[in-house]
């Protein structure tokens, strides 16, 4: 079992087209769009794919610092509290210990939206048909952990 990271930042307008967030869609592949179901992140190419970790304190720092680095941004002054922050990145361990996602999504200032999410492969609890994105070869197949725009 391991994690793939994903994130997304764009236009909150874009997640009101759901066509492109389906896998039958024409544009699902292309469209970095966060998909409608979770798992489904795992049909795109593997080039979308931010990371791959199979400890779950290192995918959740992955997780923490992607929300961080974004955090001043958050539309709600709720979500941008440091210690709401600790707290998710803190379950995030435990959910990734588990093999569940993670996902976290935020409205941020300027119409924007947020998607930050650890999606577990080889198997994903819900969706096992779902082959792992960057090969089979043992489902680990590390990508430099990269920062997002």
């Amino acid at each position: 079992m391991h994690h793939h990271g994903y994130t997304w930042l764009g236009s909150a307008h874009e997640l009101l087209k759901d066509g492109p967030r389906r896998p039958l869609h024409p544009e699902f592949r292309s469209s970095k769009v966060v998909p409608l179901e979770c798992a489904h992140w795992l049909l795109k190419p593997a080039s979308f794919v931010q990371g791959t970790w199979s400890d779950p304190d290192q995918a959740a720092e992955w997780f923490g610092r992607q929300t961080r680095s974004h955090a001043a941004s958050f539309a709600s002054e709720h979500d941008r509290e440091r210690a709401r922050l600790v707290v998710a990145v803190g379950r995030a361990v435990e959910r990734v210990a588990g093999g569940e996602d993670v996902v976290g999504g935020w409205y941020l200032t300027g119409r924007r939206f947020l998607s930050v999410c650890l999606i577990a492969c080889s198997p994903h609890r819900m969706r096992q048909e779902i082959p792992c994105p960057v090969g089979a070869a043992g489902g680990i197949n590390p990508v430099p952990d990269t920062p997002t725009a």
